[in-house]
């Protein structure tokens, strides 16, 4: 079998599973004087169960925040990357409940970096990764004014019109001989909620909500498997190492793909008009995937395994990003009628496995472990082997998303 470059610093034992996942953020916080999260039951009473967090709790968010803004400046926190633009946009949700101007302001001070007094942004967006971070300028416009970013972001917008796509029109992951014809489903949130954000910014939805379900519709019909998963990618061409010779397809179902694809399309249900075309193709494959997560959820710690379907490989490990999106994903989903309301539950389980890989230092700051790196498409092997990181920016966006979703519950 074909095995990926293995860039992974180390490959750590599996993580001890039994203890119940409140017992385990409990011990975790002992002495700290913090309070854990209060713990709902990993079975609510009923179908309309909900979470809710109690004044004297910990804000996870604000304490993640404010530790991750302690430990970089605006300057230091990395170049344009989807990674830094997934850890500002939670940033931002959190400033949108909290209403503190430093949230704010160093989003600010990061995308100034990137674009100068005419709204002229560096990048060739030749990627779809390269775009993620352009939320932020959407972002920025609306809460300013200044038309800098609107330049900024027209340009992603005017690069589309050119950008590559398969015969049937989905988006190449990039525009490089190495990713001609390939989908991968990680693709699908590095552009379309940029994409359906602008379209209500800038009064382009005609166009924004259209191609952004069209691109869900088209990256699901190819990735979307028996039993509700998705593959990590397809190749049209079938001459990537990687693919099936016959189906085009990716060998596995890589966790953190399948998570980006399941954020991205509950943040295009929400965007687009009840009676638009493609609504229901949309949800029904959100519902197919929502019956796959449920299958796959780790039944001990509530989290999802880094290859999901292999979760009895005594080498597979549960992944905190992932299990973060995942959560998100069935909890909006069940709250905005998507899917059933039992998915609730299942979220409950998540936040709860995802809160216990959360802890606090001797200098108050946190730490989130357990997050895969930066991965490319692989088989088992390269997967399980990836570095488990902590605080790294997928994990740590990914918790914003999550816990401002799952305050509301």
């Amino acid at each position: 079998m074909w095995n990926a470059p293995n860039t992974s610093d180390e490959s750590p034992g599996r993580p001890r599973r039994g203890a119940p996942c409140a017992l385990l953020l409990a011990g975790v916080l002992a002495g700290t004087g913090l309070a854990a999260p209060h713990a709902a039951s990993a079975h609510p009473a009923g179908p309309q169960a909900r979470w809710s967090v109690p004044a004297a709790a910990t804000d996870w968010s604000t304490a993640m925040v404010d530790s991750t803004t302690a430990r970089y400046t605006p300057t230091t926190i990395g170049s344009w990357s989807y990674p830094v633009g997934l850890y500002l946009y939670g940033q931002y949700l959190t400033y949108k409940r909290t209403h503190k101007p430093a949230y704010l302001s160093y989003i600010k001070s990061y995308v100034d970096r990137f674009v100068d007094a005419n709204g002229v942004i560096n990048q060739s967006f030749n990627s779809l990764d390269s775009m993620q971070a352009g939320r932020l300028l959407v972002i920025l416009h609306h809460e300013s004014g200044d038309p800098r970013y609107a330049t900024a972001a027209k340009t992603i917008r005017d690069r589309l019109k050119t950008y590559p796509r398969t015969a049937d029109g989905g988006f190449w992951h990039a525009d490089t001989s190495s990713r001609a014809h390939q989908l991968w489903a990680d693709g699908v949130y590095m552009v379309n909620p940029f994409l359906v954000e602008y379209g209500k910014e800038f009064h382009d939805s005609a166009y924004t909500n259209d191609e952004a379900a069209k691109q869900l519709a088209v990256y699901g019909s190819h990735l979307q498997v028996s039993g509700g998963l998705l593959k990590h990618a397809w190749d049209e061409s079938r001459t990537a190492a990687w693919s099936d010779p016959t189906t085009g397809l990716a060998p596995e179902h890589w966790c953190r793909a399948v998570g980006w694809y399941s954020m991205a399309i509950v943040n295009v249900l929400d965007a687009i008009p009840a009676d638009a075309p493609r609504r229901p193709q949309l949800l029904t494959i959100l519902r197919n995937l929502a019956a796959g997560l449920e299958r796959t959820q780790d039944p001990v710690t509530g989290r999802w395994f880094q290859v999901m379907d292999k979760g009895d490989r005594s080498d597979n490990w549960t992944e905190t990003s992932c299990s973060s999106m995942f959560t998100y994903a069935l909890s909006r989903g069940a709250q905005q009628g998507y899917v059933d309301q039992r998915y609730a539950t299942v979220a409950q389980r998540g936040y709860q496995g995802v809160l216990a890989k959360l802890s606090l230092g001797a200098d108050g700051r946190t730490s989130l472990s357990d997050i895969t790196v930066g991965t490319n498409v692989g088989d088992y092997a390269y997967y399980v082997a990836r570095t488990r990181a902590t605080n790294d920016f997928h994990g740590l966006g990914a918790f914003l998303i999550m816990n401002e979703q799952m305050r509301t519950r």
